[in-house]
Protein backbone atom coordinates (compact mmCIF):
# COMPACT_ATOMS: atom_id res chain seq x y z
CA UNK A 1 0.00 0.00 0.00
CA UNK A 2 1.15 3.56 -0.74
CA UNK A 3 2.53 5.77 2.03
CA UNK A 4 0.08 6.13 4.92
CA UNK A 5 2.25 8.50 6.95
CA UNK A 6 -0.40 11.24 6.98
CA UNK A 7 -3.39 8.93 7.33
CA UNK A 8 -5.17 8.85 10.67
CA UNK A 9 -8.11 6.60 11.47
CA UNK A 10 -10.68 8.15 13.73
CA UNK A 11 -11.87 5.67 16.32
CA UNK A 12 -15.51 6.32 15.43
CA UNK A 13 -14.97 4.94 11.93
CA UNK A 14 -14.32 1.49 13.40
CA UNK A 15 -16.07 1.84 16.73
CA UNK A 16 -16.85 -1.89 16.70
CA UNK A 17 -13.16 -2.48 17.51
CA UNK A 18 -12.08 -2.30 21.12
CA UNK A 19 -9.06 -0.12 21.83
CA UNK A 20 -6.68 -3.12 21.99
CA UNK A 21 -8.19 -4.44 18.75
CA UNK A 22 -7.80 -1.04 17.11
CA UNK A 23 -4.18 -0.76 18.19
CA UNK A 24 -3.43 -4.26 16.89
CA UNK A 25 -5.23 -3.65 13.59
CA UNK A 26 -3.32 -0.41 13.03
CA UNK A 27 -0.01 -2.14 13.73
CA UNK A 28 -0.79 -4.91 11.25
CA UNK A 29 -1.81 -2.47 8.53
CA UNK A 30 0.98 0.05 9.10
CA UNK A 31 -1.31 2.83 10.31
CA UNK A 32 0.55 5.04 12.77
CA UNK A 33 -2.07 7.60 13.77
CA UNK A 34 -5.45 7.48 15.47
CA UNK A 35 -8.08 9.99 16.52
CA UNK A 36 -9.80 9.03 19.77
CA UNK A 37 -13.18 9.63 21.38
CA UNK A 38 -13.67 10.37 25.04
CA UNK A 39 -16.41 7.85 25.82
CA UNK A 40 -14.54 4.64 24.86
CA UNK A 41 -11.28 6.08 26.19
CA UNK A 42 -12.79 6.81 29.56
CA UNK A 43 -14.40 3.37 29.64
CA UNK A 44 -11.02 1.74 29.03
CA UNK A 45 -9.22 4.24 31.25
CA UNK A 46 -7.43 7.40 30.14
CA UNK A 47 -4.03 6.44 31.56
CA UNK A 48 -4.48 2.86 30.35
CA UNK A 49 -5.34 4.09 26.85
CA UNK A 50 -2.30 6.36 26.79
CA UNK A 51 -0.08 3.41 27.74
CA UNK A 52 -1.70 1.12 25.16
CA UNK A 53 -1.34 3.66 22.36
CA UNK A 54 2.23 4.49 23.30
CA UNK A 55 3.31 0.85 23.47
CA UNK A 56 1.65 0.19 20.09
CA UNK A 57 3.80 2.91 18.54
CA UNK A 58 0.78 5.04 17.65
CA UNK A 59 0.29 8.77 17.94
CA UNK A 60 -3.03 10.42 18.78
CA UNK A 61 -4.01 13.11 16.28
CA UNK A 62 -7.12 14.44 18.04
CA UNK A 63 -9.46 13.83 20.92
CA UNK A 64 -13.20 14.21 20.33
CA UNK A 65 -14.93 15.90 21.78
CA UNK A 66 -15.30 18.93 23.98
CA UNK A 67 -17.84 21.68 23.53
CA UNK A 68 -21.59 22.05 24.17
CA UNK A 69 -20.97 25.51 25.55
CA UNK A 70 -24.22 27.35 24.83
CA UNK A 71 -26.18 26.75 28.04
CA UNK A 72 -27.91 29.70 29.69
CA UNK A 73 -28.49 27.99 33.03
CA UNK A 74 -25.55 28.85 35.34
CA UNK A 75 -25.29 25.38 36.85
CA UNK A 76 -25.40 23.71 33.42
CA UNK A 77 -22.78 26.13 32.11
CA UNK A 78 -20.52 25.39 35.06
CA UNK A 79 -20.83 21.65 34.47
CA UNK A 80 -19.98 22.13 30.79
CA UNK A 81 -16.88 24.15 31.60
CA UNK A 82 -15.73 21.57 34.14
CA UNK A 83 -16.25 18.79 31.60
CA UNK A 84 -14.22 20.66 29.00
CA UNK A 85 -11.40 21.20 31.46
CA UNK A 86 -11.37 17.44 32.03
CA UNK A 87 -11.36 16.88 28.26
CA UNK A 88 -8.32 19.13 27.94
CA UNK A 89 -6.52 17.19 30.64
CA UNK A 90 -7.47 13.88 29.01
CA UNK A 91 -6.08 15.11 25.68
CA UNK A 92 -2.81 16.02 27.34
CA UNK A 93 -2.58 12.61 29.01
CA UNK A 94 -3.19 10.89 25.66
CA UNK A 95 -0.43 12.93 24.04
CA UNK A 96 -2.51 14.85 21.51
CA UNK A 97 -2.30 18.60 21.11
CA UNK A 98 -5.81 18.96 19.63
CA UNK A 99 -9.22 18.81 21.30
CA UNK A 100 -12.08 19.05 18.81
CA UNK A 101 -15.03 21.17 19.96
CA UNK A 102 -18.64 20.60 18.90
CA UNK A 103 -19.88 23.82 20.38
CA UNK A 104 -23.55 23.12 21.10
CA UNK A 105 -26.95 24.00 19.70
CA UNK A 106 -29.64 26.43 20.76
CA UNK A 107 -30.59 26.20 24.44
CA UNK A 108 -34.19 25.16 25.19
CA UNK A 109 -36.63 27.94 24.35
CA UNK A 110 -34.09 30.09 22.49
CA UNK A 111 -33.99 31.07 18.83
CA UNK A 112 -31.05 33.46 19.15
CA UNK A 113 -28.09 32.07 17.21
CA UNK A 114 -25.94 35.15 17.74
CA UNK A 115 -26.34 35.02 21.52
CA UNK A 116 -25.49 31.33 21.54
CA UNK A 117 -22.27 32.02 19.64
CA UNK A 118 -21.35 34.75 22.12
CA UNK A 119 -21.72 32.27 24.96
CA UNK A 120 -19.29 30.02 23.12
CA UNK A 121 -16.82 32.90 22.95
CA UNK A 122 -17.24 33.54 26.67
CA UNK A 123 -16.55 29.87 27.39
CA UNK A 124 -13.49 29.83 25.14
CA UNK A 125 -12.10 32.77 27.11
CA UNK A 126 -12.21 30.61 30.22
CA UNK A 127 -10.97 27.41 28.60
CA UNK A 128 -8.21 28.63 26.27
CA UNK A 129 -5.67 29.49 29.00
CA UNK A 130 -6.27 26.10 30.66
CA UNK A 131 -5.70 24.41 27.30
CA UNK A 132 -2.46 26.33 26.75
CA UNK A 133 -1.24 25.32 30.20
CA UNK A 134 -1.64 21.69 29.14
CA UNK A 135 -0.18 22.05 25.65
CA UNK A 136 -3.55 21.52 23.98
CA UNK A 137 -5.21 23.52 21.21
CA UNK A 138 -8.97 23.94 20.92
CA UNK A 139 -10.28 23.22 17.42
CA UNK A 140 -13.74 24.69 16.81
CA UNK A 141 -15.58 22.49 14.36
CA UNK A 142 -18.32 23.98 12.20
CA UNK A 143 -21.07 21.46 11.56
CA UNK A 144 -23.42 21.33 8.59
CA UNK A 145 -26.36 23.74 9.08
CA UNK A 146 -28.78 20.86 9.58
CA UNK A 147 -27.21 20.49 13.04
CA UNK A 148 -27.49 24.14 14.07
CA UNK A 149 -30.56 23.77 16.26
CA UNK A 150 -29.46 20.87 18.44
CA UNK A 151 -25.72 20.27 18.08
CA UNK A 152 -23.73 23.24 16.81
CA UNK A 153 -24.69 26.85 16.14
CA UNK A 154 -21.35 27.26 14.34
CA UNK A 155 -22.18 26.24 10.77
CA UNK A 156 -19.42 27.72 8.61
CA UNK A 157 -15.68 28.11 8.73
CA UNK A 158 -16.19 31.87 8.67
CA UNK A 159 -18.22 31.67 11.88
CA UNK A 160 -15.67 29.34 13.45
CA UNK A 161 -12.81 31.68 12.57
CA UNK A 162 -14.70 34.70 13.87
CA UNK A 163 -14.69 32.93 17.23
CA UNK A 164 -11.16 31.56 17.03
CA UNK A 165 -9.58 34.87 16.03
CA UNK A 166 -10.47 36.39 19.38
CA UNK A 167 -7.70 34.22 20.81
CA UNK A 168 -4.08 33.39 19.94
CA UNK A 169 -3.75 30.77 17.21
CA UNK A 170 -1.84 28.41 19.48
CA UNK A 171 -4.88 28.37 21.77
CA UNK A 172 -7.88 28.26 19.41
CA UNK A 173 -8.21 27.24 15.77
CA UNK A 174 -10.61 25.28 13.60
CA UNK A 175 -11.40 21.82 12.36
CA UNK A 176 -11.90 21.47 8.60
CA UNK A 177 -14.21 18.49 8.03
CA UNK A 178 -15.25 17.87 4.43
CA UNK A 179 -18.61 16.40 5.44
CA UNK A 180 -19.62 19.65 7.08
CA UNK A 181 -18.17 22.32 4.77
CA UNK A 182 -18.09 20.85 1.24
CA UNK A 183 -21.33 22.63 0.25
CA UNK A 184 -20.02 26.12 1.16
CA UNK A 185 -18.52 27.99 -1.79
CA UNK A 186 -16.83 30.38 0.67
CA UNK A 187 -15.01 27.53 2.44
CA UNK A 188 -11.87 27.54 0.24
CA UNK A 189 -11.32 31.23 0.97
CA UNK A 190 -11.91 30.61 4.66
CA UNK A 191 -9.42 27.74 4.61
CA UNK A 192 -6.87 30.17 3.16
CA UNK A 193 -7.76 32.63 5.92
CA UNK A 194 -7.30 29.95 8.55
CA UNK A 195 -4.04 28.74 7.09
CA UNK A 196 -2.53 32.20 6.92
CA UNK A 197 -3.02 32.53 10.66
CA UNK A 198 -1.94 28.99 11.53
CA UNK A 199 -5.43 28.03 12.67
CA UNK A 200 -6.06 24.78 10.79
CA UNK A 201 -5.66 22.46 13.75
CA UNK A 202 -7.05 19.32 12.14
CA UNK A 203 -8.36 18.15 8.76
CA UNK A 204 -11.00 15.41 8.65
CA UNK A 205 -12.63 13.52 5.80
CA UNK A 206 -16.02 11.91 5.26
CA UNK A 207 -18.09 11.69 2.10
CA UNK A 208 -21.63 12.98 1.47
CA UNK A 209 -23.90 10.23 0.23
CA UNK A 210 -27.47 10.46 -1.05
CA UNK A 211 -30.08 9.69 -0.15
CA UNK A 212 -29.05 10.38 3.42
CA UNK A 213 -29.68 7.38 5.65
CA UNK A 214 -32.44 7.60 8.22
CA UNK A 215 -30.96 9.39 11.20
CA UNK A 216 -28.54 11.66 9.34
CA UNK A 217 -26.08 11.78 12.23
CA UNK A 218 -24.80 8.37 11.13
CA UNK A 219 -24.91 9.09 7.41
CA UNK A 220 -21.29 9.86 6.61
CA UNK A 221 -20.15 7.95 3.57
CA UNK A 222 -16.98 6.02 2.97
CA UNK A 223 -14.43 8.02 1.00
CA UNK A 224 -15.21 7.72 -2.69
CA UNK A 225 -18.85 6.75 -2.26
CA UNK A 226 -20.33 10.23 -2.44
CA UNK A 227 -20.26 13.73 -3.89
CA UNK A 228 -17.12 15.24 -2.36
CA UNK A 229 -13.89 15.70 -4.33
CA UNK A 230 -11.41 14.71 -1.64
CA UNK A 231 -8.32 15.55 -3.68
CA UNK A 232 -9.63 19.07 -4.22
CA UNK A 233 -10.15 19.61 -0.48
CA UNK A 234 -6.72 18.23 0.29
CA UNK A 235 -5.44 20.77 -2.23
CA UNK A 236 -7.25 23.60 -0.43
CA UNK A 237 -5.75 22.83 2.97
CA UNK A 238 -2.28 22.20 1.59
CA UNK A 239 -2.35 25.44 -0.39
CA UNK A 240 -3.16 27.08 2.94
CA UNK A 241 -0.01 25.56 4.45
CA UNK A 242 -1.47 22.56 6.27
CA UNK A 243 0.82 19.51 6.11
CA UNK A 244 -0.42 17.62 9.17
CA UNK A 245 -2.39 14.40 9.59
CA UNK A 246 -5.54 13.72 7.58
CA UNK A 247 -8.11 11.97 9.72
CA UNK A 248 -10.98 9.88 8.37
CA UNK A 249 -14.01 10.10 10.66
CA UNK A 250 -17.08 8.15 9.54
CA UNK A 251 -20.38 7.64 11.33
CA UNK A 252 -22.06 4.88 9.38
CA UNK A 253 -24.26 2.02 10.59
CA UNK A 254 -23.43 -0.17 7.61
CA UNK A 255 -19.70 0.18 8.23
CA UNK A 256 -20.18 -0.56 11.93
CA UNK A 257 -22.02 -3.79 11.06
CA UNK A 258 -18.97 -5.09 9.18
CA UNK A 259 -15.71 -6.52 10.44
CA UNK A 260 -13.75 -3.58 11.81
CA UNK A 261 -10.41 -4.72 10.46
CA UNK A 262 -11.87 -4.95 6.98
CA UNK A 263 -13.32 -1.45 7.32
CA UNK A 264 -9.95 -0.11 8.45
CA UNK A 265 -8.20 -1.71 5.49
CA UNK A 266 -10.82 -0.42 3.06
CA UNK A 267 -10.60 3.08 4.52
CA UNK A 268 -6.83 3.13 4.10
CA UNK A 269 -7.19 1.91 0.51
CA UNK A 270 -9.81 4.55 -0.26
CA UNK A 271 -7.57 7.20 1.29
CA UNK A 272 -4.77 6.27 -1.07
CA UNK A 273 -7.08 6.10 -4.08
CA UNK A 274 -9.18 9.20 -3.54
CA UNK A 275 -6.95 11.51 -1.49
CA UNK A 276 -3.32 10.76 -2.37
CA UNK A 277 -3.35 9.61 -5.99
CA UNK A 278 -3.62 12.17 -8.74
CA UNK A 279 -6.78 11.87 -10.81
Amino acid sequence: MTDLSRFSINQMTVKQLSLPELADACAQLGVGRVGLWREPVRQYGVAETAKLIREAGLSVTTLCRGGFLTATDPAERSRALDDNRRAIEEAATLGTDTLVLVCGGLPPGSKDLRAARERIADALAELAPHAEDHGVRLAVEPLHPMYAADRCVVSTLAQALDLAERFPAHQVGVTVDTYHVWWDDQAPAQIARAGAAGRIHTFQLADWITPLPEGVLNGRGQIGDGAIDMRAWRGHVEAAGYTGPIEVELFNEELWARDGREVLAQTAERFVEHVLKKS
